[in-house]
C-alpha cells in the first residue's frame, strides 16, 4: 500500500508529471538538460527527481560531476501504464535544450 500511495503522489504534480514525460521522450537526461529545459534552479529539480526516482520510475547514472536520469528498466506495469497515460495527455513539454559536456 505505501508503495502504491508514494507513485500516485510522484505524480500528484503537474512538474513532475512532465519531467518524466520529458525524461521519456528524451531517454536520457541531465540535470542540468532539465534545469535549462524547464527554467528551473538546480534544487528544485533535484527534488521533483528524487521524488520520482524513489517513487520507482527513474534510475540515475552518475557520471564524473553529471548525474544522468532515465526510466528504470525493467518497469512494472502500473508504471508503464501511468507513463503511457502521461504520453496521451498532450502536454506542453519545453523543447530539450543540451546544456551538459562530458
Amino acid at each position: 500500500m505505501d508503495n502504491f500511495l508514494q507513485t500516485i503522489g510522484a505524480i500528484n504534480d503537474e512538474t513532475r508529471v512532465k519531467i518524466l514525460n520529458f525524461i521519456n521522450i528524451h531517454n536520457e537526461v541531465c540535470v542540468c538538460d532539465i534545469e535549462s529545459s524547464f527554467l528551473m534552479i538546480q534544487s528544485r529539480v533535484s527534488r521533483h527527481l528524487k521524488i520520482l526516482k524513489d517513487a520507482g520510475f527513474l534510475k540515475v547514472d552518475r557520471r564524473g560531476r553529471w548525474a544522468y536520469y532515465s526510466i528504470r528498466s525493467p518497469l512494472d506495469t502500473f508504471r508503464q501504464s501511468i507513463l503511457k497515460e502521461i504520453s496521451y495527455l498532450g502536454l506542453d513539454i519545453p523543447i530539450s535544450k543540451k546544456e551538459c559536456a562530458l
